[in-house]
């Protein structure tokens, strides 16, 4: 692992003079120049009725018809419905729905007490504005299958489908209802809705405040102010041993340290990453944009599985980050369409067999297995600057030789990581709270695009129909049974028994430093990026008595 704790001591060098460096600046005055102020009202000084959370990650929109909330909670929206702790479907503005027989008709009857903070009352009508809006501007919101929406009454919409889509309501819990009497250009950042929080203020790059909603049709927060400022992890950190800040996402080389008055909250996620790997060889074919498609050694499933085998995921979650992971198996390990079935054992013997048996071997003596005049080696890309990426990938890369496979791990532009990830492995992450990205990963039509989903060309018409099937299903247990099946039906699928063009290696926690009196409630099980998702449950948050 020697790679990897020269990698570990140059960057603590350089993360420690950076953390002292800000921390002077801090102290200096710096923080005034960057409206910090705010930040010092904050926790008991005020009376436990608000918070200042630091996040990474600064959302481009608070308008839901252009992402916003997509695959998290909108806070300042309403959804039709909403995942409770279990990711369950729960009701929010819809008291009942229901699906026609056809599989294509949903209706939604809304409770009658819901108001946007302008007063006006929440219909039907705005419903439907909200998901034509949202279809008509074509951002991370697909609704493609959306045919037409219809509002019966004030309080009963329906949608009728071009065919049947179970994740429907997978997108009905992520979708914030706009106003339709106050939309127009500016709404993303002046946003009107019916959800537990109001937006107060928004200084782009720095902060943006919210206040509690106190005509919520909920439980009203007992929490009335919330300042969320966007801060690099180093800078959080920064703020947190100033105590000027209350919560602070930080990363797993900072999350060891002890800091007077805060504790350190571990939310597990399905924030996964691993390798993709090119299925087909390099028989000099292109994508639609030119790129090369295929690698000579990836392309045997033997290598692919005897990487899986090989890496102890348990070592490499201790050794690249610190304890602050998870094995990885899947996807979407956890959720409630996860196939159990999926997950392996470390088996280097069997590694080495299954490369012994397809006729790899050492036959110089260099320690990398050939066959055919071709080695066992290839290149896995990683984003430049992403430590994490790079430390998971190092870790299993070290590993994986051992059984006579060289993986060169190597950092690069996301634009050149984009012309090249169908010819080389990448270091990816996803993780969603919806079915729908197991389709988009391994659906055959999705092959070789642009859209990072299915750069490695898996195909198989097996695996299409039980998407196909889990996507027509008309309940959601056999919408659930049908993806499960797509990952290992006992034979063949998607997961490392199978047919493995992903290597799933970890899961990473996502980790913040919490002021202690601070109840941050029972967190969901988090999706990929972990700033949005913290705020899931805002409403929920309390300060214990002291």
């Amino acid at each position: 692992m020697k790679k990897i704790q020269d990698a570990v001591k140059a960057g603590e060098f350089f993360r420690r003079l950076s953390v002292t460096m800000i921390t002077v600046c801090m102290i200096s005055g710096c923080a005034s120049r960057h409206h910090m102020a705010p930040m010092e009202t904050s926790g008991s000084d005020a009376l436990g009725e608000q918070v200042v959370v630091a996040v990474s990650t600064e959302p481009s929109t608070l308008d839901p018809c252009q992402g916003w909330g997509h695959g998290n909670t909108p806070l300042i929206q309403s959804t039709l419905i909403k995942y409770n702790e279990e990711m369950q479907f729960e009701n929010d503005i819809a008291e009942t729905y229901s699906l026609d027989e056809t599989g294509r008709i949903w209706t939604f009857r809304l409770r009658d007490d819901a108001r946007f903070t302008d007063g006006e009352a929440v219909t039907a009508e705005d419903v439907v504005f909200t998901f034509e809006t949202a279809k008509a501007a074509q951002a991370s919101v697909d609704l493609t299958f959306l045919e037409k929406a219809e509002a019966v009454n004030d309080t009963t919409v329906t949608f009728l489908l071009s065919r049947p889509t179970s994740v429907f309501l997978n997108t009905a819990a992520s979708v914030g209802i706009i106003p339709a009497h106050a939309y127009g250009a500016d709404y993303g950042t002046n946003p009107v809705g019916s959800g537990p929080w109001k937006l107060v203020q928004w200084n782009p790059q720095e902060q943006l405040i919210l206040e509690a909603n106190e005509d919520y049709y909920g439980t009203v927060p007992s929490i009335k102010k919330v300042t969320i400022v966007f801060m690099a992890e180093d800078a959080a950190f920064a703020a947190v041993q100033a105590g000027q800040v209350d919560v602070a996402l930080t990363a797993a080389t900072l999350a060891d340290r002890e800091i007077d008055g805060y504790h350190l909250a571990r939310v597990s996620s399905v924030d996964n990453r691993g390798f993709t790997l090119p299925v087909l060889p390099n028989a000099g074919r292109v994508t639609q944009s030119g790129y090369p498609i295929g690698n000579n050694v990836t392309c045997n499933l033997e290598i692919r599985k005897a990487i899986a085998y090989a890496i102890d995921r348990e070592f490499v979650a201790e050794a690249a980050l610190d304890g602050f992971a998870a094995p990885c198996y899947s996807e979407n390990d956890g959720m409630p369409w996860n196939n159990p079935e999926v997950v392996i054992d470390t088996d280097v013997d069997y590694a080495k067999k299954l490369l012994a048996d397809a006729g790899w071997a050492d036959t110089d003596g260099d320690g990398i297995v050939e066959k055919d005049g071709t080695a066992a080696a290839f290149t896995v890309l990683y984003p430049s600057g992403d430590s994490v990426r790079q430390a998971v990938a190092l870790a299993a890369a070290e590993q994986v030789e051992q059984i006579g496979i060289r993986i060169t791990v190597e950092g690069t532009s996301w634009d050149d990581l984009a012309k090249r990830m169908f010819s080389d492995g990448v270091m990816m992450g996803w993780g969603a709270a919806n079915p729908y990205e197991s389709y988009c990963l391994y659906q055959s039509g999705g092959a070789f695009r642009d859209d990072f989903y299915n750069p490695e060309g898996y195909q198989s018409e097996k695996t299409d129909n039980y998407l196909s099937a889990a996507m027509e299903s008309l309940t959601t247990e056999d919408a659930y049974g049908n993806w499960r099946l797509a990952q290992w039906d006992g034979e063949t699928g998607t997961c490392m028994k199978g047919m493995c063009p992903w290597v799933w290696i970890v899961n990473v926690d996502h980790l913040y430093y919490v002021r202690d009196g601070l109840d941050i409630g029972r967190q969901q099980l988090h999706p990929h990026g972990a700033s949005m998702p913290l705020l899931q449950n805002l409403n929920e948050w309390r300060w214990n008595p002291q």
